[in-house]
């Protein structure tokens, strides 16, 4: 298992469940787990509001509530269904909301309901609009907490998780698949019978060493977050999301409470200078290169250059940022709020600049790469566990049923 995020530490242990005698090795390049996505995410549970019906999106990720609700009872990680409030601004995201709804119960999602402007002002005081659509289950919970566990049920269970471990090479051969590691500045060659890539960031890379194709090529983008001072957290009470516009890629500002008791505003989404570059000064001249060089980036960023530029304005400028959040939340001032977390969305993009929308999973005799995995991987990580397993040892579960 290559990568120590929520979904391989997930993969790892669903195969400890699963194959008798199976032996499981999980590396992970950084020396603790849970470092990139899954540690840099604002902690929602996503209740599949908005995935196309019949997606693995869709069916991993419904599937996934329910295993993860029942593992964080069972393991005592904090879950808590704190409900989401879609809030339309205007008449014309109004009427986008019962394509959302629609598409929420084609999924599955229980409780669904439309709000009134009324009826949005009596859930949360504070927070403005025309209409709403709330998803009473929709929750958070603690994702490195998650995956420290199941890292931990790994090892019970006679696997290994080895950290400050960072694979350099992979192999395909008859007989296994020679993996290189670096640890300690030490090399090793090891040899494994499958191989299953949850690198994230680095997926594509690692997918291109045992001759996968070229694309996706992922495409990093930060999101940038601010909190909440701690006197101003009561301003929402559960999560305030704006409606999605299908003519841009990435969702927009939100407010987002926490397990902890933190209220994160954010995030937006900017280009990233570097495939781990949490800030603007963190720069690779290797992955900016082959970001700029990719044959779909060009169409992309013509197409969306000026959600880039104002993105790009909301990073540069803190008042910016915040009157994004003011739209849904007119008391908010940018004096309330503090920096938050940075983290970056490992978003794979196709050669025609399209963004991967669906999970994507490509399979050879002896490598699974996960080549496309962002929200709401986390949420739906049990159940993608479950589904790669079941391609690996046979079917065991219920997904789609």
């Amino acid at each position: 298992m290559v990568g120590g995020g929520i979904v391989g530490a997930a993969v790892a242990h669903r195969l400890i469940e699963v194959e008798q005698g199976a032996e499981v090795t999980v590396l992970e390049k950084e020396s603790a787990l849970a470092q990139h996505q899954t540690g840099r995410n604002s902690g929602v549970v996503h209740a599949g509001l908005y995935y196309t019906p019949g997606s693995l999106k869709a069916r991993l990720c419904r599937r996934g509530v329910g295993m993860l609700r029942e593992f964080c009872a069972e393991h005592d990680v904090a879950y808590d269904e704190i409900g989401k409030v879609l809030v339309a601004l205007d008449h014309a995201e109004a009427s986008r909301l019962a394509g959302i709804a629609g598409r929420a119960e084609a999924n599955g999602v229980p409780g669904v309901r439309h709000l009134s402007a009324a009826e949005l002002r009596e859930l949360e005081p504070h927070v403005e609009g025309v209409a709403g659509l709330l998803s009473p289950t929709t929750a958070i919970t603690d994702f490195p907490g998650v995956a420290r566990r199941l890292a931990g049920l790994v090892e019970q269970g006679g696997g290994r998780v080895r950290t400050a471990t960072e694979v350099t090479d992979l192999r395909e051969r008859p007989g296994g698949v020679v993996v290189t590691s670096t640890s300690g500045g030490r090399t090793v060659e090891e040899e494994f019978d499958h191989v299953v890539i949850c690198a994230g960031l680095h997926a594509d890379r690692l997918a291109r060493r045992v001759g996968g194709s070229e694309e996706p090529r992922i495409m990093p983008f930060r999101g940038e977050y601010y909190a909440l001072r701690p006197e101003r957290r009561d301003l929402v009470t559960r999560l305030v999301y704006p409606v999605p516009d299908p003519r841009y890629p990435f969702l927009g500002v939100h407010l987002t409470p926490r397990v902890d008791g933190e209220v994160l505003i954010g995030p937006n989404a900017v280009l990233a200078l570097a495939r781990e570059g949490y800030g603007w000064g963190t720069i690779s001249a290797r992955d900016l290169v082959e970001t700029l060089r990719w044959p779909g980036f060009a169409g992309f960023a013509r197409k969306n250059w000026r959600t880039g530029v104002q993105e790009m304005a909301g990073s540069l400028s803190r008042r910016r940022f915040i009157a994004a959040a003011q739209k849904y939340v007119p008391e908010l001032s940018p004096d309330d709020v503090v920096v938050g977390p940075r983290g970056i969305r490992a978003q794979a993009m196709d050669r025609d600049g399209s963004l991967v929308d669906d999970f994507r999973i490509d399979r050879s005799e002896r490598v699974t790469v996960l080549r496309n995995a962002p929200s709401p991987a986390a949420t739906s990580s049990l159940a993608i566990a479950e589904y790669l397993v079941d391609q690996l040892v046979g079917p065991s579960s219920t997904v789609g049923e």
